[in-house]
């Protein structure tokens, strides 16, 4: 198991780039699958969660080749005749439950282990279900395996309960073979969506309104395969941005679309730091004194639940009481016991932390229990006065891109040991 020796009290200074989005990419190479054919997915993050997909690609027969270095996979899913993903395989990753929805498409039949990836509280499938069922497909649960199945799909109009990302996306990746026309209300409309939208738009399918809370799809006959570039990752563009205030430093971070990044731009602003936009980055100047806010967690465009607990480990050290209310996911305070080990000072009560700065957190042995779990104490390892040693390292590079040599460079004192 890999750990993270992180000395704290050094300022970033320099430029970061910015890879592909990894919760975009989890959506796009399961969708692959509806091509039954080539497809080059370039700007791909070189994260765990790709190469699980990977793996399971190739078990279910794909032809799959990823070019680290160029960022690109080549896809080739012609001889993919069923998918069946086992519980080993689906354990590994939250996104696995997205080859449901591609499978039913092409298929109009797939059996897929409960997902797994990060807990962080209760992430039911519901939705998917309503979605499936409405299509016309048959779906059962049996020894924890999903089966879904459906002599044909045939468009509807579907009321989504929560706006939910997942069912969102798995629901549009099913009714793009479907007969008829697909109206999916009350959408998520994270930029993700628009992103996998417009792959499956690539790829021959007619989906319009992505981005919006209402989506509309026309079923086509077949699909072909496509060149797609992903977008960047607006949470480890965040994750930095929110990396550079934490040490007072000087970051540019590149390769962005700032317009995603408006709710940590905004917050960052109300604590006193100052943010530049350039077309495609941003310049993040911090300060030595950062002063309380409030935050609470919202669908797009509100404040990203994936970006609240490294806010919170900034919260540790900002003058006076910070609250963070956190709407989304009940499990996403898991961190704050360990950003008690390094001196904080949190209580949480439900689903609300209360945050009194303190002058400075402590060096200290600590855990990820999650993915960006761990990107909250590698936020507090970099302020931290001593040494921080960050366990469970496998959580942090599911989601992100070689953090430490990327730090390295912005000046940390940061290096991996097994």
């Amino acid at each position: 198991m890999s750990k993270l020796l992180i000395e704290g009290g050094y300022k970033l200074k320099g430029k970061v780039n910015i890879s592909g989005f990894k919760n975009a990419a989890v959506a796009i190479i399961p969708a692959s699958i509806l091509a039954g054919d080539l497809c080059n997915i370039e700007n791909l993050p070189n994260i765990e969660d790709v190469h699980v997909l990977k793996r399971i690609l190739k078990e279910l027969g794909a032809k799959v080749d990823f070019h680290e270095e160029k960022k690109v996979m080549q896809v080739n899913t012609a001889n993919v005749k069923e998918c069946f993903v086992s519980y080993e395989l689906a354990k590994e990753l939250r996104a696995s439950y997205y080859l449901l929805g591609a499978s039913l498409g092409r298929f109009k039949k797939a059996k897929v282990a409960f997902p797994g990836g990060c807990n962080i509280g209760s992430r039911p499938i519901d939705q998917h279900i309503k979605g499936f069922e409405a299509l016309g497909a048959k779906v059962t649960i049996e020894h924890g395996i999903i089966h879904a199945e459906a002599e044909e799909l045939i468009g509807a109009e579907i009321y989504l309960d929560v706006v939910s990302v997942g069912a969102t996306i798995n629901i549009m990746m099913a009714a793009c073979m479907a007969k008829g026309k697909t109206i999916i209300e009350n959408a998520a409309k994270e930029p993700h969506i628009v992103d996998v939208a417009n792959f499956l738009n690539a790829m021959g399918a007619d989906i319009r309104g992505a981005g919006t809370d209402v989506i509309k799809i026309k079923g086509v006959e077949k699909m072909k395969g496509c060149t797609y570039s992903v977008i960047p990752d607006q949470i480890e563009a965040g994750t930095f941005m929110l990396m550079a205030a934490a040490t007072g430093g000087d970051v540019i971070i590149d390769n962005v679309i700032p317009k995603h990044l408006d709710p940590i731009t905004a917050k960052l602003r109300e604590m006193g730091l100052q943010v530049e936009e350039y077309g495609e980055s941003l310049r993040v100047v911090g300060k030595d004194q950062l002063k309380n806010v409030n935050i609470k967690t919202l669908v797009y465009p509100g404040f990203p639940t994936d970006l609240q607990q490294p806010m919170s480990a900034i919260l540790t050290q900002a003058k006076g009481t910070s609250i963070v209310t956190e709407t989304i996911y009940e499990g996403r305070f898991k961190h704050v016991s360990e950003l008690k080990r390094m001196g904080a000072k949190v209580k949480v009560e439900g689903n609300v932390a209360v945050f009194e700065g303190v002058d400075r957190l402590s060096g200290a042995k600590v855990s990820a229990t999650d993915l960006r779990a761990g990107a909250a104490l590698v936020i507090a390892g970099l302020m931290a006065q001593g040494i921080t040693e960050v366990d469970n390292v496998h959580y942090i590079d599911r989601g992100y891109e070689l953090i430490e040599k990327k730090l390295l460079n912005l000046g940390a004192k940061i290096k991996r040991s097994e």
